[in-house]
């Protein structure tokens, strides 16, 4: 009885027009080079272990390595319930502070990779030709 409330909760969360559709989300590198050309793709690993865990299904539909470490740019496309609806207050810039792994003289650096997230509208698309007359 508890987690079926609890799903009608959520449900009334989650009650937006395209909630319930399936998500791109989109990564890009900030400045900072390896730094964050690393963060992008540790953010991009954690989403694609949640939805893992949780059954979803993940496909990474695009990727550019970064020079040393880490991605540049990456998409990928999570399909499930509600994944829209979970995930897009995740869309904005992400900042990691911590000790460089690639620094020698292991100083601070802050790092900033941003996440996109948009909904699977459709994937066909149908091209209406007007007649001019």
């Amino acid at each position: 009885m508890k987690t079926e409330f609890k799903k009608l909760e959520i449900k009334c969360f989650l009650s937006n027009e395209n909630d319930r559709l399936d998500s791109y989300l989109e990564f890009h590198a900030g400045a900072g080079g390896t730094e964050s050309q690393d963060w992008a793709e540790m953010l991009r690993r954690m989403y694609m272990k949640w939805a893992g865990n949780r059954g979803h299904k993940v496909e990474l539909i695009s990727e550019h390595k970064g020079d040393e470490a880490g991605v540049k740019s990456s998409v990928i496309k999570i399909s499930g319930e509600y994944i829209y609806g979970f995930l897009k207050s995740e869309s904005g810039i992400h900042r990691l502070v911590r000790i460089s792994p690639f620094d020698s003289g292991a100083r601070r650096h802050t790092s900033f990779a941003s996440v996109w997230v948009y909904p699977v509208i459709s994937e066909d698309i149908d091209v209406e030709v007007l007649d001019k007359d």
